[in-house]
């Protein structure tokens, strides 16, 4: 069985290979470790193992593994679904929130932050394949949102974040991320206040080569890096 350190070792060859198939840098591309459901351990063993930053998906997670050290040495983001509610847990405890998917938490954010004094980056969650179950916002509501971010001084758009529909087949997603990448483009052409489109975050353990050939500046990695998660527990 491989340890976390091997895990990334591959992961960043696959990374590095997908990069110069598509003509691009590898270094362009960061790697998000995904860390939900890993204890403060694991967490540590992935920084020290060469990630670039850590994601949490769930609040009572982040605030359990923060005093515990678990991200020292790299950035942590909330890559997960944020209630308004806990907003004051996470706006200045996190360096990204890549999962604003409202306008309502857009709202609480901005409020939380300019409470704290700061400016807290964040991305824009898109519903690139429109489904039902999954929250986000259109592409074109993404658009709009982009074009009144001078309205919330107390965060920063740093650019897009996408989960595309589970695929049946490899390469199926391409089309969802080129349009995110061709998304990303157009907003960040526009030059909008209080926007600097430099980071899509797309690609996961199973389609982050075919986000890198289309555009994906950071993937977000679980389960290979950790192995397969136990929701029996």
């Amino acid at each position: 069985m491989s340890t976390i350190r091997e895990n990334i070792r591959e992961i960043r060859a696959r990374m590095d290979a997908a990069a110069l198939a598509a003509g691009r840098d590898p270094k362009e591309i960061l790697l998000c470790a995904a860390s939900k459901m890993n204890d403060a351990d694991r967490v540590r063993e992935a920084v020290q193992g060469g990630v670039d930053c850590c994601g949490e998906n769930r609040v009572q997670e982040l605030t359990d593994k923060l005093p515990k050290g678990a991200y020292t040495g790299k950035p942590v983001h909330f890559i997960g679904h944020l209630q308004t509610n806990k907003v004051n847990k996470v706006v200045g405890a996190v360096d990204l929130i890549q999962s604003v998917d409202r306008t309502e938490l857009l709202a609480a954010v901005n409020k939380e932050a300019l409470k704290k004094g700061i400016v807290q980056d964040i991305l824009l969650e898109v519903n690139i394949g429109a489904e039902e179950s999954k929250s986000g916002f259109t592409p074109e509501e993404t658009a709009r949102i982009a074009s009144q971010m001078g309205d919330f001084p107390g965060v920063h758009l740093c650019g897009l974040m996408a989960i595309p529909p589970i695929s049946k087949n490899k390469g199926d997603n391409r089309k969802y991320f080129a349009e995110m990448a061709n998304l990303l483009v157009d907003i960040g052409r526009k030059k909008y206040d209080n926007v600097h489109m430099v980071c899509l975050s797309m690609g996961m353990s199973d389609d982050f080569e075919d986000a890198i050939a289309e555009g994906s500046t950071m993937i977000r990695v679980g389960t290979a890096i950790f192995g397969a998660r136990n929701y029996a527990k």
